[in-house]
């Protein structure tokens, strides 16, 4: 004996559909959940409500399986016998269940819903009872709200705040702002004093900052170059770029060239960013195309379209492509210094219980970085050079005398009267008595002026000192002449030779001097011992490269020049102290 269940709905015009299914099961489940052999889609059902078994075919018997009972024929029960042949109605929720047989002898179960509509209502009640929807607004209502909501608070509010601010409320921190909301974030260190005074740089509601609020504060700012010459400089911009200038125009935006162009505000707390490679290419990539007659080459990227260094050496710029040289009036051999190997590395050795010397000499030993490790002070001879250059010529009671290093005439004056007090003095020479190995024996390269000193007269010592083999013949150019019958060239040794770009030895540090410096294959002092272009590209790229450092144009460059003045990208403390310093 199977079941016959009959599952009856209505559509939106009330025509009732039937589907007919069979089953041969003895026992049907009832309930909410999908698995049941007669499935409820109704929330006042439980998942597995009740079972429903066959007998001998004809008696039924009907027990719920939770705690919810069901209806039988108008009463609440939670088991039952029903005989088939009779009938009865089972209620579970708002759906009918009608047992009854047909002629074939089959038990039937008529379910219907009393409460729905159509069949898409019955399938559409459990998302709806789960739902806000029915207890909101519709979506259009909902919209219309949030929009009023928007204006009010983001428009209507800050700008009834922004024309009933006071001055006092500005000073204060305990004032609302109300127009705080249109920040799009905090202002950067260099402009962190003006975060609760946004009039300072927005002096008028609704238009952009204009250059007169910037160099109202900056005054000392240097054009880039004369408005027209930019003018002509830059790239004719391309269809997209006149449609987002007309765009610009339409909201009052100033440009192009204007300080907002460059200096980005409300990104945040800390350094502002740093100006993009594109706005400086944007000119220098293809400048010659433009300015015919500029002396600057072109310049798109560092890695792959930058033009090589051209220092100023001896009063004009020269690329360092064609190896200049400087002369600045010394005799020195780099490599002479830094050999591990011959006299002045084992004079290096000897001294080394009295300074920090190594196995030979290093840079370190010479060159001494300036206070902010930016660059080095120029070499001094008595911090640097006395050490292993002695100028001693008398000794009193075991105090060693030392001619003054940079004056010939004071020189000349403390022979004289060395010879005006001790007409025979005893045999020194301008060592102290001292001998030195390698070079300074006896015989070889320096020691003509470690012998003793001409007796004969002051004249003869003084030239002894300043003549060919003489001890300030070693490493100065002199010739003769002059109000003391010698004069010796002038030192040059600039602090700086590069004025149209920036370079910090401190952010190099991890770096060794030779690594950048060819100084151990120099023989001349006038080797201008500055890395090319090649030599930076190891380690840095354009500013979208995959090199170890890419480098945009900021990175070393400044925007606002001021006449060729010694500058420094972002330090204005380390800018003042080279401007102090000179070029």
């Amino acid at each position: 004996m199977a079941f016959l269940i009959r599952h009856i709905s209505f559509t939106a015009d009330h025509r009732e559909i039937v589907r007919e299914t069979r089953n041969d099961r003895a026992v049907l489940g009832v309930g909410r959940a999908s698995e049941n052999d007669i499935a409820l889609p109704d929330l006042s059902v439980a998942p597995r409500h009740a079972e429903i078994e066959s007998r001998d075919g004809r008696q039924l018997s009907v027990r719920a399986t939770g705690t919810l009972g069901f209806g039988v024929d108008g009463r609440i029960t939670k088991r039952a016998e029903i005989d088939s042949a009779r009938g009865a109605e089972l209620a579970f929720g708002g759906h009918r269940i009608t047992v009854g047989r047909d002629d074939a002898g089959d038990i039937t179960l008529a379910v219907r819903r009393v409460d729905a509509i159509s069949e898409a209502e019955e399938e559409r009640e459990e998302g709806q009872a789960f739902s806000l929807r029915g207890k909101l607004p519709g979506k259009r209502g909902t919209a219309w709200l949030l929009l009023v909501a928007i204006l009010v608070g983001f428009l209507a509010v800050p700008i009834w705040g922004f024309f009933h601010k006071t001055a006092d409320d500005q000073r204060s921190i305990y004032s609302a702002h109300w127009d705080r909301s249109w920040s799009s974030g905090a202002l950067s260190t260099a402009h962190h004093s003006l975060e609760k005074n946004c009039n300072a740089c927005h002096v008028d509601a609704f238009v952009s900052v204009r250059d007169d609020a910037c160099i109202a504060c900056h005054k000392d700012v240097h054009d880039h170059a004369s408005p027209a010459r930019i003018a002509g400089a830059r790239a004719a911009p391309t269809a997209w770029g006149r449609f987002l200038r007309g765009v610009a125009d339409a909201f009052h935006k100033p440009g192009p060239g204007a300080c907002v162009d460059c200096h980005t505000e409300h990104e945040g707390a800390g350094p502002m960013p740093s100006t993009r490679q594109a706005f400086c290419t944007e000119c220098h990539a293809t400048l010659d195309q433009r300015l015919k007659a500029t002396r600057l080459g072109n310049a798109g990227d560092f890695g792959t379209s930058h033009p090589q260094f051209q220092p100023l050496v001896n009063g004009a710029r020269v690329s360092l492509d064609g190896h200049p040289m400087a002369a600045d009036g010394l005799k020195f051999s780099h490599a002479l210094h830094l050999s591990t190997s011959g006299g002045v590395a084992r004079m290096g050795q000897t001294l080394r219980g009295r300074y920090a010397f190594g196995t030979s000499l290093d840079c370190k030993d010479c060159h001494v970085k300036t206070a902010d490790g930016l660059r080095f002070v120029p070499v001094d001879f008595e911090r640097s050079c006395g050490m292993c250059h002695s100028l001693a010529y008398d000794t009193i009671q075991g105090t060693v005398r030392k001619l003054r290093h940079g004056g010939v005439a004071q020189a000349i004056a403390d022979l004289r009267a060395f010879y005006a007090t001790r007409p025979v003095p005893k045999p020194m020479g301008l060592d102290g008595g001292r001998r030195r190995p390698g070079l300074y024996a006896e015989g070889k390269l320096y020691s003509a002026y470690f012998g003793a000193v001409a007796r004969r007269s002051p004249d003869a010592a003084i030239a002894q000192l300043f003549d060919a083999g003489g001890a300030c013949q070693e490493c100065h150019t002199i010739a003769r002449g002059g109000p003391y019958g010698w004069e010796v060239a002038r030192v040059s040794q600039p602090p700086r030779y590069l004025f149209h770009g920036w370079f910090d030895h401190e952010a190099h540090k991890g770096e060794t001097c030779v690594s950048c410096h060819a100084a151990g294959a120099s023989g001349s002092a006038e080797d201008l011992l500055l890395p090319g272009i090649k030599t930076c590209r190891t380690c840095h790229g354009g500013e979208g490269s995959s090199a170890k450092v890419p480098s945009s144009c900021a990175m070393c460059h400044r925007y606002h020049g001021d006449g060729g003045a010694p500058w420094a990208p972002r330090r204005s403390a380390r800018e003042d102290a080279i401007r102090r310093e000179g070029p």
